[in-house]
């Protein structure tokens, strides 16, 4: 290609770098100047997050993520960040690092990532690499953070649910013992660690500013997506609206999901063969892949090189992930 231009590699890079520079750099001044303006806003969360002496960090947090979605719409107002903020995969994004319980806004995120591919694609092009290993490169640099944060937010939801029955059992004494609502969830608050004592906070913290707690209840359950906690919170807004013992409620929502933990757990015993089955069924001819190409390099480079060969890689490495996807749909059994 460079060959056909009559433009040699040193021209070349001569050409691109100096582009890759200007455009590193006109990034860094963007996000200096934006950082300046944004400063009045992050004074004013300081002010209200301030109420002198000691405060547990994680209180802190939880004070301050109540302003985090009106700050996060105001800086998706301008440049880059209104544009990608008008897509519809944003709002989903950001309720995925509201359940990762990672302090970012999506729309900026998204720009910050996509910049860093292209820019170390075009870094990659730049030094030469072929065309898929670049587009391999920036492909990475985005789906890894992506797959990181889907673990992250996997994982902290199964220990919310995991929680759940010790939150509506400390609530229900605590409705008990006098308490209201609200200082129960306070008290949940203070008792659990995260992603409940966390997830509540929130609650705490939104309603003490001014919202109704019906109100930051539904928030909750529409940022941590659970059917438990959807339970919980339609329970809830059912109770005050027309009365009853709540109390009594949160009990046996908490046996019905105790019962759902054991029977999940039995499940996934029963289904521990199958699963196994879909990661042997992938890892096996891979390893035997390896093992003949150590043994014997000129039959398995066959796959490697040569164009039928290359044709039926794809296609064997295409089959082995639609047999584990079908593996795990038949083992996934809903509880």
């Amino acid at each position: 290609m460079v060959a056909l231009f009559g433009i040699s590699s040193e021209n070349l890079m001569v050409a691109v770098l100096p582009v890759i520079g200007s455009m590193l750099l006109a990034f860094g001044i963007f996000q200096v100047v934006f950082d300046l303006r944004k400063s009045k806003r992050r004074r004013l969360m300081d002010r209200l997050a301030d109420t002198g002496g000691k405060k547990d960090k994680r209180a802190d947090k939880n004070k301050q993520s109540v302003l985090r979605k009106r700050i996060a719409e105001e800086q998706g107002t301008e440049g880059l960040d209104k544009i990608v903020a008008s897509l519809s995969v944003v709002p989903k994004f950001q309720r995925m690092l509201d359940q990762a319980n990672i302090d970012w806004s999506a729309s900026r995120a998204l720009v910050n990532l996509i910049g860093l591919s292209i820019l170390l694609g075009a870094g990659a092009f730049a030094l030469k690499m072929k065309t898929t290993t670049c587009v391999g490169i920036g492909v990475g640099v985005f789906g890894v953070p992506m797959l990181v944060l889907w673990f992250m937010r996997k994982r902290r939801m199964k220990k919310l649910v995991e929680q759940l029955p010790d939150v509506f059992e400390l609530l229900g004494q605590a409705l008990r013992a006098g308490h209201s609502l609200a200082s129960g969830i306070h008290l949940v608050n203070e008792q659990l660690p995260d992603p409940a004592g966390t997830e509540f906070g929130r609650v705490f913290y939104e309603q003490n500013l001014g919202i109704k707690v019906e109100e930051a209840l539904t928030n909750m359950a529409n940022r941590v997506d659970q059917l438990d906690v959807r339970f919980f919170v339609t329970a809830v807004l059912i109770q005050r609206q027309t009365g009853g013992d709540l109390a009594e409620i949160l009990d046996k929502i908490s046996a019905v999901i105790r019962d759902r933990i054991k029977l999940f757990g039995t499940v996934r015993g029963l289904t521990a063969e199958g699963r196994l089955s879909g990661w042997v069924l992938v890892g096996l001819p891979v390893l035997v892949f390896f093992i003949e190409l150590s043994i014997n390099p000129s039959y398995a480079e066959v796959l490697l090189y040569d164009p039928q060969g290359k044709l039926l890689l794809y296609i064997a490495i295409g089959m082995c992930l639609m047999g584990l996807a079908m593996i795990r749909k038949i083992v996934n059994i809903k509880v």
